[in-house]
């Protein structure tokens, strides 16, 4: 653990993670919740051992993308449910990446589900609870002056290449990549940083064999126990990642 930082003051508290000040002003402290939440936090429930689980598969995840050239606000995982991050100013923008249709692509369309795209889909979509997180487009974000021409091209530059990275990685655990949502912020010398997490609550997954849900689906189908399947993840790549090393 990294010398001497101490957890502060409360900060902000999410769906799924609060964040803390320290005593360095350029880390934070994440603590990850046993909570599940859907329909923007409208539906919440106490899930035993999620928050665990996700600091693990987020901190396995971020680690393999910076070592594979993808620089993030990861530093380390000092215990089961805390991981200790580079602050950054975050852009309120989700970016998701889509390799195959589901989700509000699939009813938007009316795609057949898990239908496979030629080349992966990129969206952005305003971060805002009160709005329901609307899709928003390129003009919009300039227009309301969530971020420049050139950090959203950054963004997608990034996005583009954790995704070729995520499926490599979900390829080897025999698990499809079908979409994700990742978060962006900026240092303070305006660097476009990687942040928030990445785990079965911000990736739809499917089983390559059984194509059954292997992400927040799960809960929000009630298609079946959501730690069991959180569980069969972290395993699968924590075998990959070991393999790795």
């Amino acid at each position: 653990m990294m010398t001497a930082v101490e957890k502060g003051e409360l900060l902000y508290t999410g769906k799924a993670k609060e964040m803390y000040a320290t005593n360095d002003p350029e880390v934070l402290w994440v603590q990850y919740l046993d909570q599940a939440t859907a329909l923007n936090g409208k539906r919440k429930v106490v899930v035993d051992q999620k928050g665990l689980l996700n600091n693990r598969i987020s901190s396995l995840i971020f680690k393999d993308l910076a070592q594979h050239g993808i620089p993030n606000h990861f530093i380390e995982q000092p215990s089961a449910y805390v991981q200790l991050v580079r602050r950054v100013r975050m852009i309120p923008l989700e970016t998701v990446v889509r390799n195959a249709a589901s989700g509000s692509f699939e009813r938007k369309f009316a795609v057949d589900h898990l239908t496979k795209f030629a080349t992966p889909v990129l969206e952005f979509f305003y971060k805002s609870d009160a709005l329901d997180d609307p899709f928003i487009n390129d003009s919009q974000v300039a227009a309301l002056t969530i971020a420049s021409t050139e950090v959203v091209a950054e963004m997608k530059r990034q996005a583009l290449l954790v995704n070729t990275r995520l499926q490599e990685i979900f390829a080897e655990m025999g698990v499809q990549l079908v979409d994700f949502k990742i978060e962006f912020g900026l240092t303070a010398t305006g660097q476009v940083l990687l942040a928030d997490e990445i785990s079965p609550d911000s990736c739809r997954l499917v089983d390559e064999k059984t194509q059954k849900s292997l992400d927040k689906d799960v809960f929000r189908k009630n298609l079946g126990d959501l730690t069991t399947v959180y569980q069969e993840v972290l395993q699968r790549l924590a075998t990959v990642e070991g393999s790795q090393q």
